[in-house]
């Protein structure tokens, strides 16, 4: 009868404590502000975004994150003009594009995340001595007209004495999403890809990495956050927390192994192996991938806009203070 008792009361005991620990999960579920984060992409590239996730850096700061992936700039500035998601995180050439298309509350960004272009040029054979001179008279699959990632690849093109439009064939007719499928499926002699999806088709035959298009193009502040000008303005405190936890994610990276990243990303890419992140992540740290912090200067912004007028997509350049909110910047490391 005793044990019987004794039985009762450990059940009970463990009840109590379940509950109690229940109850104080959602009591702190409900203190988070919840906030949508469209990513226009998901790869290692954004090692600091989900080093920021896994250390629970956005809880310190009082935010719960969801990320939604969306394909393609233009469709992340979308989402976020309509309301779908609080911030964006692509490019800062869609903050230009909708700010010149005339949009009232116009998109602002107000953090940096990556120092340059993340993705590698795949070929179809293996090239050990790549020149980029090698593209003359080839065919690449370099991302959709008018978005970042082809206008940095004609950048490092002309940079290099190459006519992107005579000297090769420059393919922007394939959505973001799809380029890495229509390479495998027989179209183009390259392929851009960021990783881990570059070093997954090397290891699978399907393709061989042969150069960063970020080290042949320079440095520019690739991937940023931005909003709505009037929700920074109404939630200054939420956007400085972001942030906040996006600087510790940078802080991060650069204090810690390729291994000690790579062990954090496991749960944000879990059908790629810890090896081959490490060695995603050691490919962005040797090309210096990151930024030192958010801030995001004033010359690297008209960077991004010469490339722009470069490629036709724009005839002049916006002030640098109407696009980029300064204020949630970190004093420069």
């Amino acid at each position: 009868m005793r044990k019987i008792f004794s039985w009762i009361i450990i059940a009970f005991a463990v009840i109590v404590l379940v509950t109690t620990l229940i109850i104080e999960n959602k009591s702190k579920d409900s203190t988070l502000t919840k906030l949508k984060v469209a990513e226009v992409t998901h790869s290692v590239f954004y090692a600091p975004q989900y080093v920021a996730i896994e250390n629970g850096y956005f809880e310190d700061e009082g935010l719960e994150i969801e990320l939604v992936l969306t394909p393609g700039a233009d469709k992340v500035a979308s989402a976020v003009l309509s309301g779908d998601v609080q911030i964006g995180f692509a490019g800062s050439e869609s903050t230009i594009y909708v700010y010149n298309g005339g949009e009232k509350d116009y998109l602002k960004t107000f953090a940096g995340l990556t120092n340059k272009d993340g993705s590698f040029l795949v070929a179809r054979t293996k090239q050990d001595d790549f020149q980029i001179s090698d593209l003359k008279g080839k065919h690449v699959i370099a991302g959709r007209a008018g978005g970042m990632p082809v206008m940095n690849f004609e950048w490092a093109l002309r940079n290099n004495d190459i006519d992107p439009e005579k000297d090769l064939n420059v393919d922007t007719s394939i959505e973001f999403a799809s380029m890495q499928g229509a390479f495998i499926g027989g179209i183009g002699d390259y392929v851009s890809v960021f990783e881990p999806n570059a070093s997954q088709m090397e290891k699978e035959g399907l393709g061989y990495i042969v150069a960063s298009i970020g080290e042949m193009a320079g440095n520019i502040p690739y991937t940023s956050y931005n909003a709505k000008k009037s929700y920074i303005e109404e939630n200054k405190e939420i956007i400085q927390k972001f942030t906040n936890a996006i600087d510790k994610g940078l802080d991060y990276v650069h204090s810690h192994s390729s291994e000690e990243i790579a062990k954090l990303l496991v749960n944000s890419f879990p059908d790629t192996s810890l090896e081959d992140i490490t060695a995603a992540v050691e490919g962005y740290k040797n090309i210096d991938a990151w930024q030192k912090n958010t801030q995001i200067k004033e010359e690297d912004f008209d960077r991004i806009q010469d490339i722009m007028i470069a490629s036709g997509t724009i005839e002049e350049k916006v002030d640098y203070e109407t696009l980029v909110d300064t204020s949630f910047f970190k004093i420069e490391k």
